[in-house]
């Protein structure tokens, strides 16, 4: 895929979704098959906060949270002529009042489970 017929299709039909699914779940690159992820559970409050953004796309990042499994992290994404790549844009702090506005951390948006077990 290039930047010009970016984000192309969005919409694919569900032969073809199940097509890569079964690619996926076909993979041999995780030896323990109970380990592998083949979906995650994304809550509706998640993907609001992202788009609350109103960034052109969003990122969804791997990675492995605190307990051990495998999330996906959400950021927004602006596409950046000067340099030909996306940047990321993160989330206003929380607005802790206990911390002054210098001092607040942007946030990203989680809360994803992934499927098995869940």
């Amino acid at each position: 895929m290039n930047e010009e017929t970016f984000p192309g299709p969005i919409q694919i039909p569900l032969s073809k979704g199940q097509e890569w699914e079964e690619r996926y779940v076909d993979d041999n690159s995780v030896e323990d098959s109970k380990k592998k992820v083949t979906a995650f559970l994304i809550p509706r409050e998640t993907l609001v906060k992202v788009l609350e953004l109103k960034t052109e796309a969003v990122w969804a990042h791997l990675g492995i949270n605190d307990d051990k499994e495998k999330t996906l992290i959400f950021n927004g994404a602006e596409y950046d002529p000067s340099t030909g790549k996306y940047k990321n844009v993160y989330g206003p702090p929380k607005g802790e009042k206990s911390k002054s506005e210098a001092e607040a951390e942007e946030v990203v948006y989680d809360g994803t489970r992934p499927s098995p077990p869940f």
